[in-house]
């Protein structure tokens, strides 16, 4: 997709978006299902992902850390993300590696010790690409990638989670 395509794409959904803002807001979903040992099943509209404990706490390294998939899909938005950006200012990008680490100090999630925050302490993302891009261009991919980067924003900001406990 060049960049006339991807704004041929978008235009009628921006104008209606701007027309009838209401429609914008739309609720995405997950659901999992609690499986054998400690592990839960997602549904991920492609694949069922099965997650579990890490080794670290306990796991056997046979699922898939629910840290991990976070990490995933942050590394999953912001390359999607970087892609669209590219195209759209067409910038020709070759090829790019997009990477995630988290620090975890698992006494935190298991209870070893209150001080310890649960959750990741830092995350690092990281781009590394092969373009003709000059110093400016990389700038502003990195700017507008950070800024329409959904699961990015969300990790920065932060937000708000209700949660509801029910009977079947």
């Amino acid at each position: 997709m060049d960049a006339e395509e991807l704004k041929n794409v978008q235009s009628p959904i921006k104008e209606k978006y701007r027309e009838q803002p209401e429609t914008a807001m739309i609720t995405l979903k997950a659901q999992g299902k609690i499986a054998d040992g400690i592990s839960c099943r997602v549904e991920t509209g492609r694949v069922l992902a099965e997650a579990g404990l890490h080794p670290a706490t306990g796991g056997n390294g046979m699922l898939a850390c629910s840290g991990d998939m976070l990490l995933e899909a942050l590394v999953a938005c912001a390359g999607v993300t970087l892609s669209a950006v590219s195209t759209a200012l067409g910038i020709e990008i070759k090829d790019a590696i997009v990477k995630a680490e988290g620090d975890l100090d698992f006494r935190g999630t298991l209870g070893v010790s209150k001080e310890v925050p649960v959750g990741f302490q830092t995350i690092r993302l990281s781009f590394i690409l092969d373009c003709d891009a000059t110093d400016e261009q990389i700038q502003t991919l990195a700017k507008l990638t950070e800024r329409y980067c959904v699961v990015y924003q969300t990790l920065i900001k932060g937000v708000s989670v209700e949660t509801k406990f029910d009977r079947q």
